[in-house]
Order: structure tokens, then C-alpha cells, then sequence
């Protein structure tokens, strides 16, 4: 078989970890066993050694720097532009990064200890769709037997965590009081929210216009707007010049705050009702509103609600007990980080 390079390899798991939402760092350690010490320590290690191939030592578990570099790669890849982290957040980072790494170490620990198995027919699956979606990619059958076992160890501890997760949010169902009681604590979230009725004339103008055609757009805008204020009918005017609503006569029918941009809203929030507005640019044109209608946020009553308080109640007990267990398993694990220089921290120590 031909020789695989580490970068080669590393970018079938990018691919395939973005994909199957596998966490990358954990698949690249599981195809290069070299740089990750068997799960316990049989023998003392040098120190110079621990320090190079090392990030932290949980429970007696080596955690290999590359688990760290590779989570910090994908965490920026996924949560910032062009992978490019702010100075300000990245202290913050690396510290959900560690914490992230010793909640994996101590829930697959309390998973082997509650004697859970992973699903061995739901990882097959996985593999399966693995096997057919890269059955023409050379680069996946040139490196198959060397990314298999990385694959199939996440998709167990993955199945583990999952099954823990389902076992611990199995909480008791709230009596019929406790979601009353629930339901009176946190009557904002059984508000129907305030809703407007909004009719519109929109002159469209694509976004890439020049400044020529914005402005004639406006001029045009502005001249429907005073036949308007002379007594022209609006629903007419918008059957005639709107780009939409147009076959409603520009009636937009009933919106709640959030459906419409916000420096829109903040003028809409100004508007009187049945009274003609000024034009106002868009990001697709310039628009005449007209409040049709205004409803007040309305308190909904408990009978209409039950069912959805109930639900809220549990789920909130449910969140409750997997951050209990984490935080108690976090708590009384045995945590040393070996501050090993990793690569984001070469990285940034050349800037």
C-alpha cells in the first residue's frame, strides 16, 4: 500500500468529521497511536515525554495534545468567520475547550460504569453510509484501514454518552400542581406576544444598484408618497407599484417582533395607526408602510397552555440532571493539564 501522509489523512477526517459531526480531534488521535498513551498509565512515563506527547492527565487517562489542537481547530472553523478568533475571546476558548475535554473523559467513565454498551447495529449504519457515499473516493480507499478504528471509537463513545444522556433525562413526570406552579413563576413565556398588521408599497431595487437607481427609486417613492397624503387610496397604489403583497392589496397581515429587521421595527415601533409613512430604504427597496393594526401582547390562560407547561417543566428538569451529573462527576475528577505548547499556542506566540 502506497505511504499516507499525516496532512492527507487528516483532511479525510476533516471531510468526514464535518459530515458526520464526529469531533475531529478525537478521530485524528485514534489514527496515529503513537501520539496517544493507552488509556491507563502501566509504567511511568518520562517527564519530558508526558510534557511532549501530553495535555492533560483525567482520572488516570492520558489526554493527547492533539485532542486539544484538533478541538481548537474545528471549534473556530464552526464558530468563527473565516476562522478568525478575537484576541479578547480566545483566553475564553481555550478554557471551554479544556472543560470540554474533561466532561467527555468523566461521562465515557460513568457510562462504563452504569455497564452501558454502545448500539452496535445504529454504528454499523453509520459505517455503512460511510462506505457507500466514499465508495468512489480513492483518497477514502487508499486510507480506509487507517481511518476505521478512529471512526468506530467515536461512533461507541458517541453511542455511550448518548444512551447516558437518554438514562440521566429520564426524570419523574411533574404533577399537575408543580406545572401549574411552574406556569404562574414564568407567566412570560405563555404571553402571546404583541403583533402589528402592516400594509406596503415596496419600489424593489437589487441590492448591487448603483447610487443612480437607489435614487431614482426614492424620487419615485416619494411622488406616490404626496398623491398618498392628497388623498390617492393606498391599497390601490399597491395593487398598481408593489413588488410584493401587490394581489393583497400590500397587506402584509399580522407580524410579532422579530419577523421584521430591527431598524425597520424601531420606526414601525413609531408608527400611528391608519397613518401613511414617509418612504424608508430596505435592503430590498424603498418602502411606504401603513399601521393597519396593533394587538397588545396577551397573556394566554393556563387550560390553553397545560400541555406546553408541562413540557417546559420536564425539560427543564431534564437539563437540570445532565448538568448536575456533570458538574458532580467534573467536581471530584482528577484533572492535571501539563500545559504542553500546542500548535494555536506556537501559532500565536509568532504574531
Amino acid at each position: 500500500m502506497k505511504t499516507t501522509s499525516r496532512a492527507s489523512v487528516c483532511h479525510v477526517l476533516a471531510l468526514m468529521a464535518g459530515l458526520s459531526g464526529l469531533p475531529l480531534a478525537w478521530a485524528q488521535a485514534a489514527t496515529n497511536p503513537a501520539a496517544t498513551p493507552e488509556v491507563e498509565q502501566t509504567k511511568p512515563v518520562a517527564a519530558k515525554d508526558l510534557h511532549d506527547r501530553v495535555f492533560a492527565v483525567i482520572n488516570g487517562r492520558a489526554i493527547p495534545t492533539s485532542d486539544y489542537e484538533g478541538a481548537f481547530t474545528a471549534l473556530i472553523r464552526q464558530r468563527f468567520y473565516h476562522g478568525q478568533i478575537p484576541e479578547n475571546e480566545l483566553a475564553g476558548v481555550r478554557e471551554e475547550i479544556k472543560s470540554k475535554l474533561v466532561q467527555r473523559v468523566v461521562l465515557l467513565e460513568e457510562a462504563e460504569r452504569r455497564n452501558i454498551t454502545p448500539e452496535q447495529a445504529q454504528i454499523d449504519e453509520v459505517l455503512a453510509g460511510y462506505e457507500k457515499r466514499y465508495t468512489n473516493s480513492p483518497q477514502w480507499q487508499q486510507n480506509r484501514e487507517m481511518l476505521l478504528p478512529g471512526l468506530i471509537k467515536q461512533l461507541s463513545e458517541q453511542s455511550l454518552i448518548a444512551q447516558l444522556d437518554k438514562q440521566v433525562r429520564d426524570v419523574p413526570q411533574p404533577s399537575d400542581a408543580e406545572v401549574r406552579a411552574f406556569y404562574d413563576k414564568n407567566r412570560n413565556l405563555f404571553t402571546e406576544p404583541e403583533k402589528i398588521r402592516l400594509a406596503v408599497i415596496l419600489l424593489a431595487v437589487d441590492p448591487s444598484s448603483p447610487a443612480t437607481a437607489w435614487q431614482a427609486t426614492r424620487d419615485e417613492a416619494r411622488a406616490i408618497y404626496a398623491r398618498l397624503q392628497n388623498g390617492a387610496d393606498f391599497e390601490e397604489a399597491a395593487r398598481l407599484h408593489s413588488s410584493v403583497y401587490a394581489e393583497k392589496s400590500g397587506d402584509m397581515g399580522y407580524l410579532h417582533r422579530g419577523m421584521l429587521p430591527e431598524n425597520i421595527q424601531s420606526k414601525v415601533d413609531q408608527f400611528e395607526l391608519n397613518k401613511v409613512n414617509e418612504p424608508i430604504d430596505t435592503l430590498e427597496g424603498v418602502a411606504i408602510f401603513r399601521l393597519v393594526d396593533r394587538l397588545a401582547a396577551t397573556p394566554r390562560d393556563f387550560a390553553d397552555v397545560a400541555t406546553r407547561a408541562r413540557d417546559l417543566l420536564v425539560r427543564e428538569r431534564q437539563d437540570a440532571a445532565w448538568k448536575e451529573l456533570i458538574d458532580r462527576l467534573v467536581a471530584k475528577a482528577d484533572v492535571k493539564f501539563m500545559h504542553a505548547v500546542s500548535t494555536e499556542q506556537r501559532e500565536g506566540a509568532k504574531k
